[in-house]
């Protein structure tokens, strides 16, 4: 039996936990997490079933045959001390820390290591998560689709070099917080204009749900899709021009290079003080 264990479960390490348990992938498999929180732990326990909290990062590294590490940056290289000792090359560390790099827990784990270094989104929780994926040299083909199924499980996983891995920051990992905020403007403009705010969240939401669909799904442009809603002197192309007038468009692509340019930095961090 596959044993897959998760430590740390809070945001992005629980959604990636339940959103794979609630998917047929799961079956069969043995899942294990270990959180320092234990209300977390009693939360996941409750969401779970069948779900096993071991006693430590430690303990979970003997038992599971791939760990997929689910802490901050902060803390990660702390969390390497502490399975490296019970760590072999028979199983697959994945790692989803923001700007630490495979080699940093190379560092930890050996040159042997097997490491599957990713970046996902919190979309993850409902199975409509962006999970991006890059490997070291010691896991091969078979390996990586196998890791990859996991991540397929809770939404749609695509393979990068590790150079991207700073850009999928910015155009995924961090981009549900800029559609949230979108979606919370649109909120708040229908709430001014007599909305209940509820109904309004439900308009807003499923009309990004239903455009992000037809960009997965049509053979147009993005450009071409946004032609498409404008009708000359209508309602749409007088909103467009005028969020192009103030800036919209730049506004977002300045927020996603700040969260790459952080992104960068905060890798150089680690690199730096792993030396």
């Amino acid at each position: 039996m596959k044993t897959i264990g998760s430590i740390g479960i809070g945001n992005m390490g629980g959604a990636i936990l339940s959103g794979y348990a609630a998917s047929e992938k799961s079956d069969g498999k043995e899942l294990l997490a270990f959180d320092m929180n234990g209300e977390l732990c009693d939360r996941m326990t409750k969401d779970i079933p069948g779900l096993s909290i071991c006693e430590s990062g430690a303990d979970l590294c003997r038992r599971a045959n791939v760990v997929i590490l689910g802490v901050k940056p902060q803390v990660i290289e702390g969390v390497l001390e502490e399975i490296a000792g019970a760590y072999d090359s028979s199983k697959t560390v994945v790692s989803m820390a923001a700007g630490v790099g495979i080699s940093v827990i190379e560092r930890y784990l050996g040159k042997d290591a097997k490491v599957v270094r990713i970046m996902p989104n919190t979309p993850a929780k409902v199975r409509e998560g962006m999970i991006a994926m890059c490997r070291n040299g010691n896991v091969d083909d078979s390996l990586f689709d196998e890791v990859t199924e996991i991540f397929s499980g809770i939404g749609r996983a695509e393979h990068v070099d590790e150079s991207l891995i700073d850009c999928v920051i910015g155009v995924s990992g961090s981009s549900p917080a800029y559609t949230y905020m979108y979606i919370e403007a649109l909120m708040d403009a229908a709430a001014a204009n007599g909305m209940e705010r509820e109904k309004a969240r439900v308009f807003a939401a499923q009309s990004v749900l239903g455009a992000a669909k037809m960009v997965l799904e049509s053979d147009e442009s993005v450009e071409q899709l946004r032609i498409n809603v404008c009708s000359p002197n209508g309602t749409t192309i007088e909103a467009v021009e005028t969020l192009f007038a103030n800036g919209f468009m730049d506004d977002v692509k300045e927020g996603f290079q700040a969260a790459v340019d952080r992104s960068i930095e905060m890798g150089k961090e680690k690199e730096q003080g792993s030396k």
